[in-house]
């Protein structure tokens, strides 16, 4: 990943997002959850590929979240699509802290 390709935007200080919580947050049009597994954090698209719903409410096992309406499962590590009915992978976005400020890295235009 070459940060040059992003725009990194601050999010919220790395104590707001503690180990087993996840942040909901919204750039640039886009639906975001932050997830905070094992002491790393990651963030996904918070659309399920298969049926556009929301994926960020649903349970977590190890790296991946499970779709609450459908059951598809992705990994929150690089938005892969782990069980069908989704086949298509979610956005990842990468996540950096600065001092103690989680920031989001979108995609530059």
């Amino acid at each position: 990943m070459s940060e040059k390709l992003y725009t990194f935007y601050a999010i919220a200080k790395s104590s707001e997002i503690p180990e087993g919580e996840r942040l909901f947050i919204e750039i640039s049009g886009r639906s975001i959850v932050i997830f905070n597994i094992g002491g790393q954090l990651y963030a996904i698209e918070d659309i399920c590929t298969h049926d556009n719903g929301p994926l960020g409410d649903g349970e977590v096992e190890g790296f991946e979240v499970i779709c609450p309406r459908h059951g598809a499962r992705f990994d929150v590590r690089d938005g892969k699509a782990t069980r069908l009915p989704a086949v298509q992978p979610v956005p990842y976005y990468p996540v950096r802290i600065a001092g103690d400020i989680v920031e989001i890295g979108i995609p530059a235009t």
